[in-house]
């Protein structure tokens, strides 16, 4: 299936707005779920970073994925949607003692560590209630990923987690905490990857250091996380609408060699929130320059920041017209030279007051925008809605 635009509904509604399908949001999740069950100990957590609309939250909840969460408020924003705590894993690298204690009070399921100071707060504030909390050590591989710079989170260079070497010495001070329950190890590579071979990069290492564990110190533990990293065909929205869910669990079960009763966790984002959205935008002026055409939009990098953050690809549609190709750069409104949306295009020839969808900005869209130039944030629309 393809995403649905009701473009007479459009018609009636100010731009620029996030819109998103319903539809194709629920047949992911089916088929997330679907892939999943098809391998015993597989459980998903949905990388609420990618988008926090509350709505979309709870049509996530209820399809009984669990939340992904990278700070204290992503953390309540999960709950609040019907998350189960026993449900929620908390990462990141500079999680705050009230972060912390908030998350302990509802009673989490694990804590995805990142350094000795982190644990040793984690530590202290479970102390002070009486509770053990688990916790899993964020491991960085030093795996490469074929995804931008900016999204590459496996190298040993990258901030996040603790570097492969170091994960005896961390055990060793795991050990001496009464109130702390080592129960796994994460990892997350990067995102956006397309390429198989780089999750199974992965799981060679982490079969090394399962391996490794179980030689040097007799340890096995309970639960494994992956991380997320799945992409989506940005180019081809229409025609890839719903991400190779199956070949990405299978790639898993058949390259990490997990031992008997251990769990398995994936951290999907990206890959079930992106196709279903677009930003939906008004051809505000079509200015002729001495070598370009360009259409300016009512939407700007502050609504959609990837193409001015990341030179990311989006593809553009205008909905309403069905003139010949012009070729033309669509840019906003925002006092930026990078508020560019996109360069040299092919866009059939388009008119002031045209209805543009800027596709595939399900994640990192809403989520990510901001305020700059005292602009509103964009609203957002559910296919339900109209």
């Amino acid at each position: 299936m393809k995403m649905q635009f009701p473009v007479e509904a459009f018609a009636a509604i100010e731009t620029p707005f996030y819109y998103y399908d319903v539809e194709l949001l629920q047949a992911t999740l089916d088929t997330v779920k679907r892939e999943a069950a098809r391998y015993e100990g597989f459980h998903v957590h949905y990388a609420i970073k990618a988008n926090f609309n509350p709505r979309l939250l709870e049509i996530i909840s209820k399809a009984g994925i669990g939340a992904d969460c990278v700070s204290g408020g992503e953390v309540r924003a999960a709950l609040n949607a019907g998350v189960p705590a026993d449900k929620v894993v908390f990462a990141g690298v500079g999680k705050t003692d009230k972060e912390i204690a908030f998350s302990l009070d509802a009673g989490i399921f694990c804590f995805n560590v990142e350094s000795v100071p982190e644990i040793e707060a984690i530590e202290r504030l479970a102390a002070e209630r009486g509770v053990v909390a688990q916790i899993a050590v964020r491991v960085n591989p030093n795996v490469g990923a074929h995804t931008h710079a900016n999204i590459t989170t496996g190298l040993a260079e990258n901030k996040f987690g603790v570097n492969y070497e170091q994960l005896d010495e961390v055990i060793d001070v795991v050990e001496t905490m009464p109130h702390l329950k080592l129960v796994g190890l994460h990892f997350h590579i990067g995102s956006q990857l397309l390429v198989m071979d780089d999750f199974i990069a992965l799981c060679c290492r982490i079969n090394e250091l399962q391996e490794l564990l179980l030689e040097t110190r007799g340890l096995v533990l309970p639960h494994i996380n992956v991380g997320g990293g799945l992409g989506i065909r940005y180019d081809f929205p229409d025609k890839y609408p719903i991400p190779d869910f199956e070949a990405y669990f299978a790639t898993y079960a058949n390259n990490l060699k997990l031992h008997p009763g251990q769990q398995l966790h994936f951290e999907l984002g990206r890959s079930i929130v992106a196709q279903c959205g677009a930003l939906i935008t008004r051809a505000t002026y079509i200015k002729s320059g001495t070598c370009k055409q360009f259409i300016i939009v009512d939407a700007g990098m502050n609504d959609l920041i990837r193409p001015a953050l990341y030179d990311a690809y989006h593809r553009i549609e205008n909905l309403v017209s069905d003139k010949p190709d012009g070729v033309y750069d669509v840019v906003g409104p925002v006092c930026e030279s990078s508020d560019v949306f996109c360069k040299d295009r092919r866009i059939p020839v388009t008119e002031r007051g045209d209805i543009l969808a800027i596709r595939s900005a399900g994640a990192y869209g809403e989520a990510m925008a901001f305020g700059y130039n005292c602009r509103e944030l964009p609203k957002a629309v559910l296919s339900t809605d109209l």
